[in-house]
């Protein structure tokens, strides 16, 4: 039963730093991605849509991205979708796609973005600490209900607190990549 619920730990640490990249991987880096588009919805009849459900997103150029929809009539709903949706994007319509440019980043916004991903990365250990304070109450119960010796339940604490110390690290270092990446310039 200890070893169960380790891994459950071990799992919800997975899932908080799963969403942990992929809330950094939609910070603006100056650099063109496809994910960077991943959070805009467009009104599409009346139904807020992911622009991956509507149209095909491409990087020709490091620092261009193309919107190509597969419904001709949404161009415009696309265009206004990415123009509003506060990445400080300029769409500008070609035809049957949308041209993306991606401007440099001020130093400013660098140091913005600096903060939102130690922001998100916060996040992250926040929700670990919550999942290891939810495997020490497993623990607990267990030894309540008489599974559990007092000396397996230190034992358990223990490693419990290892995983969790072990997953701290790991959200330092992808804090710190996707810090490394945003000052590049």
């Amino acid at each position: 039963m200890i070893e169960e619920t380790l891994q459950d730990l071990r799992q919800s640490i997975d899932k908080a730093k799963d969403a942990l990249k992929r809330e950094l991987g939609k910070l603006r880096t100056g650099r063109a991605h496809a994910g960077m588009l991943d959070s805009i919805k467009v009104d599409y009849y009346g139904t807020l849509t992911p622009i991956s459900q509507m149209a095909t997103v491409n990087v020709p150029e490091p620092r261009l991205l193309t919107v190509k929809a597969w419904d001709k009539s949404q161009v415009k709903a696309l265009e206004k979708a990415v123009r509003e949706n506060g990445l400080g994007l300029n769409p500008q319509v070609d035809g049957e796609m949308l041209r993306i440019p991606i401007p440099p980043l001020s130093e400013e916004r660098r140091k913005d973005l600096v903060k939102l991903a130690k922001k998100h990365g916060e996040d992250c250990k926040v929700a670990v600490r919550k999942s290891r304070h939810d495997a020490l109450d497993m623990f607990k119960e267990l030894k309540d209900a008489g599974e559990m010796s007092e000396d397996d339940l230190e034992r358990a604490k223990k490693k419990a607190e290892e995983v969790v110390g072990a997953a701290g690290q790991d959200v330092d270092d992808i804090v710190t990549a996707k810090e490394q990446d945003i000052l590049e310039i």
